[in-house]
């Protein structure tokens, strides 16, 4: 059997936080404003995994206003969730995710996050993608004012 799932996610984009995309620390006059991290990537990664299994979503399982997941380190969230994809007998085939960002540019930093992501998920390096887009000076993407991702996974349980 398989399964696909998918995700979006958005965050405000402040001065005085961290930008951290796909596990990587990209240098930036803003960062992302959320409870953990701020990963939004890692967000839609984890979230696409829990949603291919009908299992909620991502503050079902990881609730905004649980001190546990406070500033947490969202690749933690992730092995959390990929242990639950392994515990139903599924796993990863594939993993496509795009990144809508108007600053900074990320051509330098998407090997490190598709590195970070196929670790995480336990599968090759050529079965994640992970791509980046401006909202070309438009809207709060082009604006500056937020970050946003989208994430789809394959799972086989063969």
């Amino acid at each position: 059997m398989i399964r696909i799932g998918h995700s979006t996610d958005i965050h405000r984009l402040e001065s005085g936080y961290d930008l951290i995309i796909g596990g990587v620390h990209i240098p930036h006059t803003k960062g992302s404003v959320a409870h953990s991290d701020g990963d939004c990537l890692l967000h839609t990664v984890c979230e696409s995994l829990i949603g291919a299994l009908a299992l909620g979503d991502l503050g079902k399982l990881f609730p905004d206003d649980s001190t546990e997941y406070k500033d947490i380190d969202s690749s933690v969230l992730v092995q959390k969730v990929i242990t639950l994809v392994h515990n139903k007998g599924f796993h990863v085939v594939n993993m496509d995710s795009t990144i809508f960002l108007e600053k900074p540019k990320l051509q330098d930093y998407i090997l490190k996050m598709r590195q970070n992501i196929a670790l995480l998920l336990a599968i090759d390096l050529d079965c994640v993608s992970v791509k980046a887009t401006t909202g070309e000076r438009v809207g709060i993407i082009g604006r500056e004012e937020a970050i946003m991702t989208e994430s789809v996974v394959l799972l086989s349980n063969d």
